[in-house]
């Protein structure tokens, strides 16, 4: 949207400034591309034809199912023999040569309701979007010669007597050249069935001209250029104002169009005299820079301050011989404990070390040698006792002294005590 104060007004012969006329209050409308999408999709659909399938289509076949019990399916076959098409399934929307899935009615409902508020709405966020460079440039207008935005043009454009030819020669110095010839390049045919139907060519969309009843001459001197549309500023639609639904619609304005547009849409101020009840729609933001607003200093200073919520139950259950926060609140004296702990293990790790490094130096190989054969000799003089004493009882059971499991007479006596 725009909200200059003034526009200026060109003359359609030399393509000069001739003066200045007041900007409507249309133009500052909010671009509302949600709202434009909607009533262009639903006005659209209005134009639609009801059309529809024969009732019979795909059902004239003599079929009937083969039943169960032959390992096919019983969808519906061709009757007869002799040919490859007997036997073949039909009626169903999957079968070739059969009824399509839900056949089209006349009765479907083709048009739809819109609200008229919402199509009055639309067609001023359009306006307003049509004074926006960037977003007509964007939907692929050649206007890089166009000398300003909304482009208004003073009456004798569409004064009697205007010829084709001229409002062509009056259009080229207007900077509008580039964007016709980009209309006529443009053409081609039309993909799909429907270079059949209607229409066997497709062109993109030139400007619109918006005229008034002091200037419908233009009508005439514009229907046969490839790409110009025109229309009456109290018969504004959406449809051509956003075709397909895409904001910014080239728009060339007669003086007398665009000076009526404040008595067709009214202003903030009054009413429209044109459209029983209407008010043009407000912006919701008047800056839409929301962080500058909320870091200003006048909001900011009816802020309150930031709450730190601390909270005085814990909702998870700590287990506290894992964790030593809940431990030491529990047990002030844990973490005392756990130093002393500590403390008395690296007393344990180094002494450990010094008896290491104490066993591994000369003294200690010498006395660990020491201690070896001793325990060696105690083994050696220990397992010759043994040997020995088997010996003795070896020799005695051979002399037949000594028989296992018989005690002597002293023996006996103390057992008998």
């Amino acid at each position: 949207m725009t909200s200059r104060p003034v526009v200026s007004v060109y003359d359609s012969s030399k393509g000069e400034v001739m003066k200045e006329t007041a900007m409507p209050a249309v133009f500052t409308t909010p671009i509302r591309n949600d709202i434009v999408h909607y009533v262009h999709s639903r006005i659209a659909k209005n134009r639609r034809q009801g059309h529809a399938v024969f009732f019979k289509q795909g059902q004239e076949h003599s079929a009937e199912s083969w039943g169960t019990g032959r390992a096919v399916a019983r969808i519906p076959r061709i009757s007869g023999s002799g040919t490859s098409r007997s036997g073949q399934a039909t009626f169903g929307n999957m079968c070739r040569k059969a009824r399509m899935f839900a056949p089209l009615k006349i009765w479907r409902k083709w048009h739809a309701k819109c609200n008229n508020t919402q199509r009055r709405h639309a067609v001023a966020t359009a306006l307003a979007a049509s004074a926006c460079t960037p977003l007509v440039m964007a939907r692929g207008h050649h206007i890089g010669s166009v000398p300003e935005l909304p482009l208004v043009v003073n009456n004798q454009m569409g004064a009697e007597g205007t010829t084709t030819s001229k409002l062509i020669d009056n259009l080229s110095k207007l900077g509008a050249k580039e964007e016709l010839m980009k209309v006529i390049k443009s053409k081609k045919t039309r993909s799909g069935k429907g270079k059949y139907r209607h229409s066997r060519y497709v062109m993109r969309k030139g400007p619109l001209i918006v005229y008034s009843e002091g200037s419908k001459d233009v009508k005439r001197a514009a229907r046969n250029i490839p790409g110009v549309d025109v229309c009456n500023v109290n018969r504004l639609n959406i449809l051509q104002l956003a075709p397909g639904g895409h904001l910014g619609r080239f728009v060339i304005y007669t003086q007398d169009a665009f000076e009526e547009l404040d008595t067709v849409f009214g202003t903030y101020d009054k009413k429209s005299e044109r459209k029983s009840g209407y008010t043009l729609p407000r912006t919701q933001m008047a800056c839409a820079d929301l962080a500058r607003i909320i870091n200003s200093d006048q909001v900011q200073a009816k802020l309150r301050d930031i709450k730190h919520s601390v909270r005085a139950h814990d909702k998870t259950r700590k287990n506290p011989l894992t964790n030593k926060a809940l431990m030491n609140k529990l047990n002030p004296y844990a973490k005392t404990q756990r130093e002393l702990f500590e403390k008395l293990k690296d007393e344990r790790h180094k002494k450990r070390a010094d008896r290491v490094k104490a066993s591994r130096s000369k003294a200690g190989k010498k006395m660990k040698a020491t201690r070896n054969d001793t325990y060696n000799a105690l083994q050696g003089d220990l397992k010759k006792a043994f040997a020995d004493a088997e010996k003795i009882l070896e020799d005695e059971e051979i002399a037949g002294n000594y028989m296992p499991g018989e005690t002597s007479s002293e023996d006996e006596e103390e057992s008998d005590e």
